[in-house]
């Protein structure tokens, strides 16, 4: 059965915006969250991908290690130290 792009949200984001790019049935070798502010920031490091992907969430989570998520996300720097680094930031993850 296709899916529609107005039934997937991953779909209908990166069809608004060409950026994002989408990747299923990854596996998380790394999940660490610390606080922020009144946000938590957790960074992921994926299998296979040497770039840590970051996001916010205002409450704690479970931990994703060795699950297999789905995730959208798009490109950046940061500079710590002086050091600019890639980075990707998550715009979407689920546990799939």
């Amino acid at each position: 059965m296709a899916t529609s792009s107005r039934n997937n949200p991953s779909k209908q984001l990166i069809e608004q915006h060409h950026e994002l790019t989408h990747t299923d049935n990854i596996k998380v070798v790394s999940h660490v969250q610390r606080e922020l502010d009144d946000w938590y920031l957790n960074t992921l490091m994926l299998d296979k991908i040497n770039v840590p992907f970051k996001y916010k969430r205002k409450k704690m989570y479970k931990s994703l290690k060795g699950q297999q998520v789905n995730i959208t996300y798009y490109p950046d720097n940061e500079t710590i130290a002086g050091f600019d680094l890639e980075i990707m930031r998550v715009v979407r993850i689920k546990v799939s």
